[in-house]
């Protein structure tokens, strides 16, 4: 299926917009704590120190940020654009779901726009789809199955990693924690626009699992789900090994003696962060064509009749 011009416009002022909203934030949070470096700190966990000032945004907030910009990128430049209007509709919906719960006013108009958006893309990306005007024009490729089965395989074990860590947390934790975890009670400390804890590794683990299978399938629309998921998990590797880096490398007056390392935390960090990059670049190329359809024979004109008749 294609996209057809108007929606593909449509879908480019939707995602635009998408990306206004955390970037407005964004620069909100630069002039409240005072530079980029300080930021990239708050998002990567080291908050210490930043306890003058409460950043209102998560490292969540510039990936979504980047993801709705290179969508409406997409939309104005390709027909194909139908797949990366969706998964990033679909993903910001379930990533702002919590926000409806927010007791902020700020943070709830934040999260209803941002809702409304990310339905429009839904809407557009499913009514404005239309199939090929012919048989020369050109559809959506598949990935190739090489980089396809690779980026599937790092995009599970990510999950599978991802939901191991989320579960021996959970069970460190009394009833009332580990549901706050998901419904972002009392208990859990983040930003203004924080996404649970709970949840956001949930709607991770679902995205990296829908990653994984459509790598696995070679489905179309594998590029643009499998783009985002390894976006998110790049980020997040990278922000771990800042904070842990940081954390053993760099003298702190709170610390008497080294912490320990975290060596399963290191790990898990480098893995992310490696995983991400090698799933962009797996799934960066252009896909597989699809078969030229096979030339039909020429109709064959039937022998003449023996003996002929007059006039043949």
């Amino acid at each position: 299926m294609t996209v057809t011009q108007p929606a593909r416009l449509t879908g480019a002022a939707l995602a635009a917009g998408l990306a206004l909203v955390p970037f407005v934030w964004i620069l909100r949070d630069l002039a409240a704590l005072g530079s980029p470096a300080d930021l990239f700190r708050y998002w990567a966990g080291d908050r210490f120190p930043l306890a003058r000032a409460r950043s209102a945004t998560t490292l969540l907030d510039p990936v979504l940020c980047l993801a709705a910009a290179g969508t409406a990128l997409a939309a104005l430049r390709s027909r194909h654009a139908a797949a990366a209007l969706a998964a990033t509709g679909a993903v910001t919906l379930a990533l702002r779901l919590p926000g409806l719960w927010n007791h902020g006013t700020g943070p709830l108009v934040t999260a209803l726009a941002e809702l409304a958006l990310a339905t429009g893309l839904l809407v557009t990306a499913l009514a404005g789809r239309r199939p090929p005007a012919g048989p020369d024009e050109p559809t959506p490729t598949r990935p190739r199955p090489g980089p396809a089965l690779a980026a599937g395989l790092l995009l599970a074990v990510a999950a599978c990693l991802l939901l191991a860590a989320e579960i021996r947390t959970a069970l460190g934790l009394d009833a009332r924690l580990a549901v706050d975890r998901f419904t972002g009670g009392r208990s859990v400390l983040d930003a203004t626009l924080g996404v649970p804890p709970g949840w956001l590794a949930a709607v991770l683990v679902a995205l990296h699992l829908t990653g994984a299978v459509s790598a696995f399938t070679a489905a179309r629309h594998t590029r643009a789900v499998g783009v985002l998921a390894g976006g998110f998990l790049l980020a997040a590797g990278l922000a771990e090994l800042a904070r842990l880096a940081r954390l053993h490398l760099v003298l702190d007056v709170r610390y008497v003696t080294a912490p320990e390392a975290d060596v399963p935390g290191l790990a898990a960090a480098g893995y992310g962060a490696l995983a991400g990059a090698a799933v962009l670049a797996l799934l960066a190329g252009r896909g597989v064509p699809d078969a030229a359809p096979a030339p039909q024979a020429p109709a064959t004109v039937p022998p003449p009749p023996s003996p002929r008749p007059p006039g043949w």
